[in-house]
């Protein structure tokens, strides 16, 4: 596992007006892909610290604005960039639904309800992730 390029972050969600919607980062550099808030595992950093942190970063929400469902969670697998990478999330609720303050990792940032969610997000693995979050969600 070591040459396994380590991820983390937090699947956002918040509920307005009877709806659920999940934060969407874009990338700022191509294919300006769009996904939650997450970033590299530091050196000496678990999965937990390290989606904190990120989710500080590039969203400019801390732990406090926001609940973590440390029940759900998932860990997705794939190859970027010709490495293999692992990527762990959490699901978390943002508890005031403000706005969101980009970092200059991103160029555009948005809200989505869980259709455009999967279409936007774009690859079957973030669609297996965002569908089983919404089951969860769902049940609450």
């Amino acid at each position: 596992m070591s040459n396994v390029v380590r991820a983390a972050g937090l699947v956002i969600y918040r509920q307005v007006a009877g709806k659920t919607e999940y934060l969407l980062l874009q990338a700022s550099y191509p294919p300006y892909h769009w996904t939650p808030p997450k970033g590299h595992v530091d050196p000496g950093e678990d999965e937990w610290t390290a989606a904190l942190r990120e989710t500080k970063e590039e969203a400019n929400l801390d732990r406090t604005q926001y609940t973590v469902h440390e029940d759900c969670h998932e860990t997705l697998y794939y190859q970027a960039k010709r490495k293999a990478k692992s990527v762990k999330y959490w699901l978390a609720k943002l508890n005031n639904p403000d706005d969101v303050k980009l970092s200059h990792e991103h160029q555009s940032w948005k809200w989505a309800e869980l259709e455009e969610t999967v279409k936007t997000a774009d690859y079957k693995e973030m669609e297996d992730l965002f569908r089983k979050f919404a089951a969860y969600i769902a049940k609450l």
